[in-house]
């Protein structure tokens, strides 16, 4: 018993000052176990130092803005971003520049309304989980007209390059994050997000390395490793495959959670600090990956 007391204490250490850049919180058109307020005070009480929340249908800048005024006790940074989907007009540099204005830390490409995601989704038996309600079907957002980039695409990379947000892949395919984030770069965009190369976005690990080449830090997301997560598409082993890859210097652990009917995002991280553990990395090497990168790349050190 002494041991498992030892263990949780060093978890909890571990997990004191963490940063979840990638969170499913509501309110939101798709079934949520937690609104955002809900996730604050449970990251909270557990000493995270931030979260992001992302929804594939709006901006939660206005909602992370009021959790932060309204609840000032509260010692998890709420912050929040964009998806471009159609939703916000796809690539929308107005809808851009309005998040950056309200604090917002991240623009996702697109995710659901993705060429990519579409055509994965024919094959998944995967559906948005608000399909049964009075919405239409993503349609796509294309990134290249005739082989180049959207004039759309690049204003919205100068407007996150003027402010400082970083540019998260989404679920665009990654031979497209690939030219993408090449652009970015040559436009001054400085903090990259390569999202979840272990699903739905066809890479592989020497994918993950050629981009984290890049300057990219890649982003796993824990619902697809964790035991008893229903998204698990992969052995929590693999995981240190993935990590291995790019190294600790260049990982980011995120929840990926809030959804209805699976874990907590609070108990992924904590499975996910257990899993690393015993897959022999060290308390530094796994505070790193699901504390201080993340926190880096949305410009919270520096």
């Amino acid at each position: 018993m002494d041991a498992l007391l030892e263990r949780a204490s060093d978890i909890d250490e571990i997990l004191h000052g963490a940063v979840d850049p990638h969170v499913h919180s509501g309110p939101s058109i798709a079934p949520r176990a937690l609104d955002h307020l809900e996730l604050a005070r449970q990251l909270s009480a557990a000493g995270f130092r931030a979260a992001v929340t992302k929804d594939h249908d709006y901006s939660g800048v206005m909602t992370a803005e009021m959790v932060r005024k309204h609840h000032p006790e509260l010692t998890t940074t709420i912050y929040s971003g964009i998806v471009l989907n159609n939703v916000v007009g796809g690539l929308n540099p107005y809808a851009v520049e309005h998040t950056a204005a309200m604090q917002g830390k991240i623009v996702w490409l697109p995710t659901l309304a993705a060429e990519n995601h579409l055509s994965w989704e024919k094959n998944s038996g995967w559906s948005h989980p608000a399909a049964t309600q009075k919405m239409r079907h993503a349609t796509a957002v294309p990134l290249f007209d005739e082989g180049r980039l959207r004039p759309e695409l690049l204003d919205v990379l100068d407007v996150v390059a003027a402010t400082g947000m970083a540019l998260a892949s989404g679920h665009v395919h990654v031979s497209e994050t690939k030219i993408v984030f090449a652009e970015a770069r040559r436009r001054g965009v400085e903090r990259l997000i390569f999202t979840h190369p272990e699903d739905i976005v066809g890479a592989t690990l020497d994918d993950a390395r050629e981009i984290a080449d890049m300057g990219a830090y890649v982003e796993h997301s824990l619902a697809f490793f964790l035991d008893g997560s229903k998204f698990q598409t992969s052995r929590q082993e693999d995981l240190k495959s993935h990590i291995d890859a790019v190294g600790v210097s260049r990982t980011i652990l995120c929840s990926d959670l809030g959804q209805v009917g699976t874990m907590s995002p609070l108990e992924g991280f904590r499975q996910a600090v257990r899993a690393c553990l015993a897959l022999g990395y060290s308390d530094t090497d796994i505070h790193a990956m699901v504390a201080t990168n993340a926190a880096s790349v949305i410009g919270l050190d520096g």
